[in-house]
């Protein structure tokens, strides 16, 4: 009797996989499916696994929800791409996912968390990788986000994946390798991403580190056009800015996930994600540190630039005080009065401008001895 509903039910599902193909939906991808997918198809790879093996042939994601519920240790894995609205509301129909939490699945730029949807699970990160670049200028892409959100069911995890930042098909070949962990169940599976989201956070951290002491020695090299140097350190700012918004708020959610504040996360599981929340807290120290040191590169330019400023001020008073001096005799030369023997002197104008040069030369030693020329 068995038998005969499952072929039925397979009978049933194959013209509604056709319809759905030419509907331009969803279609069953397999494990050689690209890390891209199809235009017009959010689906990257669909697959199932009993007892931490994947199961081979192609499947649709309701065959597979179906053959996973048959089975105590099997699940299915339907990894997306910025699935479009009406593609995420389809699948959630099908999984029986919360409206609010299809809703946070078409959107990017979530908060980490982690909410309880009746049987089912949302958590959410900020993903972040490191762009090669020659050097730091004024529009320098430092970092590139993302976000992946998952779904756990109890015989399902969905991975939603917004933007390049993190590809997960890495993550796939490295878990079906490791039977005995992927044995565990859908957590398994959240974990590997946590995993490795937190490795690329880690690998930022260092390249941005890189980035600072070259800033920092650019900051006060001579050479260095004075413009320039502040424009760096402000672009560098803005995006260490953005790596914090991904390290930062990831901590409370791992930690309730490592910390055993949900009991669906298996033991065995949770000691994994304990794991990553201390390479996630050394990270997120390692930000920090980063963070105070480009704020002293930034203050100490700051002050650099506020002592030229002061010494550029100090030659321009220095060079007024002795054209002042010039002044000053011309003006009192200039009067014409009737009374003044030097205007008939014979020597008058000769000894004014020895006068002038004079006063010039020594204005000019005192300033000089006091630094301000």
């Amino acid at each position: 009797m068995a038998d005969e509903q499952r072929s039925f039910s397979r009978a049933l599902a194959r013209p509604v996989r056709v319809m759905t193909q030419m509907l331009g939906k969803t279609t069953a991808l397999g494990p050689e499916a690209d890390a891209r997918p199809v235009r017009g198809n959010a689906i990257v790879d669909c697959a199932l696994y009993v007892d931490g093996e994947r199961q081979p042939g192609q499947w649709h994601y309701a065959d597979a929800l179906t053959a996973a519920r048959r089975h105590r240790n099997g699940f299915l894995w339907l990894g997306l791409k910025e699935p479009s609205a009406d593609q995420l509301a389809d699948i959630g129909e099908t999984f029986g996912l919360h409206e609010l939490a299809v809703e946070d699945g078409v959107k990017s730029s979530q908060r980490p968390k982690v909410e309880r949807y009746g049987e089912m699970t949302l958590l959410t990160m900020r993903t972040a990788r490191y762009v090669e670049h020659t050097e730091i200028t004024e529009t320098s892409e430092v970092v590139e986000t993302g976000d992946v959100l998952i779904f756990i069911g109890e015989h399902f995890v969905i991975t939603v994946r917004h933007g390049d930042a993190c590809r997960l098909s890495s993550v796939r070949l490295d878990l079906e390798g490791k039977r005995e962990l992927l044995a565990r169940g859908p957590w398994a599976v959240a974990y590997a991403v946590y995993d490795m989201v937190v490795d690329l956070l880690a690998e930022v951290a260092a390249g941005i580190e890189e980035d600072i002491s070259e800033v920092e020695d650019f900051t006060f090299s001579r050479k260095a056009a004075g413009t320039n140097r502040i424009q760096r350190i402000y672009q560098l700012k803005r995006e260490l800015m953005e790596f914090k918004r991904a390290v930062l708020p990831l901590q409370r959610p791992l930690a309730s996930l490592a910390g055993g504040q949900l009991a669906e996360v298996p033991t065995e599981v949770r000691r994994y994600f304990r794991d990553v929340n201390d390479h996630l807290a050394r990270a997120v120290e390692q930000v920090l540190y980063l963070d105070d040191v480009l704020n002293s590169v930034m203050q100490a330019r700051l002050a650099q630039v506020s002592i030229d400023q002061n010494n550029d001020m100090r030659k321009i008073a220095a060079w007024a005080g002795i054209a002042a001096a010039w002044t000053a005799i011309a003006g009192v030369e200039g009067m014409n009065f009737a009374f003044m023997p030097e205007l008939r002197w014979m020597y008058g104008y000769p000894v004014t401008l020895a006068v002038m040069i004079g006063v010039s030369v020594v204005l000019y030693r005192a300033f000089r001895r006091s630094g301000w020329l």
